[in-house]
């Protein structure tokens, strides 16, 4: 079977067949075709202002990751005139959250970002490990959902940031 050269290209060989559009592609291209819809998306929708200050909602996670690459790429290539920041959230879960903010932290070094980590004990004088001991582990995912949006909510006022963007 021959191998599969990327539609955009026509040089290198297709890694991935995107649903969206039936095109075969390479790394590049697709890495290319993925930052330049983001792209229109951002122009399209109108979604920044030059000079506002975006918070990036930063878990350590691989959407988050990849949201703080795009980011700052875009903001460098297209010239938005932007100030970016890491924005996290420490819910105070013992090992949980540990090897994410370590992530976090590689990211900032990496991408050269501000970091700005709200705790709930800095931000509501208790962790998540203590609630848990008060009332179970029941429900602990709903609260905590809700209490990390309020958190990034709080952590944008403290930053002063004009938006925050989500992975």
């Amino acid at each position: 079977k021959m191998p599969v050269l990327c539609s955009s290209c026509v040089e290198k060989r297709a890694v991935l067949k995107r649903p969206k559009t039936g095109h075969s592609l390479c790394k590049e291209c697709f890495f290319w075709a993925f930052e330049e819809e983001v792209h229109q998306t951002i122009v399209e929708a109108k979604l920044f202002k030059h000079g506002e200050i975006v918070g990036i909602a930063a878990s350590g996670g691989k959407d988050s990751t990849v949201l703080a690459h795009v980011m700052k790429l875009l903001n460098e290539r297209y010239n938005y005139g932007l100030e970016l920041m890491l924005l996290s959230v420490d819910e105070g879960i013992t090992g949980y959250r540990d090897d994410s903010l370590e992530t976090v932290k590689r990211n900032q070094q990496q991408y050269e970002l501000p970091l700005k980590i709200v705790s709930y004990e800095e931000l509501y004088g208790w962790t998540m490990d203590a609630i848990v001991k008060q009332v179970g582990l029941k429900n602990n995912c709903t609260f905590c959902g809700v209490f990390r949006r309020q958190a990034l909510d709080r952590g944008a006022i403290m930053l002063k940031v004009d938006k925050i963007c989500t992975g």
